[in-house]
């Protein structure tokens, strides 16, 4: 999980770099009984979220938060759903009301581990 939750950071605020024209990012980090929300937000330009829209897949944030994107130029954000998906988390990404990009991952902090198997002799 602490992998899965430096590479969240890592893509997000690469893509801020890469992506967003943003002047600031904010990474933070919450840590619940049993579970690590991760939520890095920029002041960009949202060409991230214009890529997203362009492709159909992008919503405005809300109440319920941003609307998870598929779309754009690669296969950071993609590869981050998988990753968190991978340890039993979920990640959340789309442009805020705002203006500005949102990323989220929600990862457990004692992600489930397989029983070892019995062998017999």
């Amino acid at each position: 999980m602490d992998l899965t939750a430096y590479r969240v950071v890592q893509e997000a605020l690469t893509n801020v770099t890469r992506h967003a024209g943003a002047r600031t990012a904010r990474v933070r980090l919450c840590f619940d009984r049993d579970r690590l929300t991760i939520t890095v937000t920029d002041d960009g330009t949202d060409e991230m979220a214009e890529t997203a829209e362009t492709a159909g897949t992008a919503g405005t944030g809300g109440p319920a938060g941003p609307v998870p994107v598929e779309g754009g130029r690669g296969f950071g954000l993609i590869g981050l759903r998988e990753r968190a998906e991978s340890v039993g988390g979920t990640l959340r990404a789309g442009h805020r009301a705002e203006g500005g990009f949102r990323v989220t991952a929600r990862l457990p902090l004692y992600p489930d581990t397989p029983a070892p198997t019995e062998r017999t002799p």
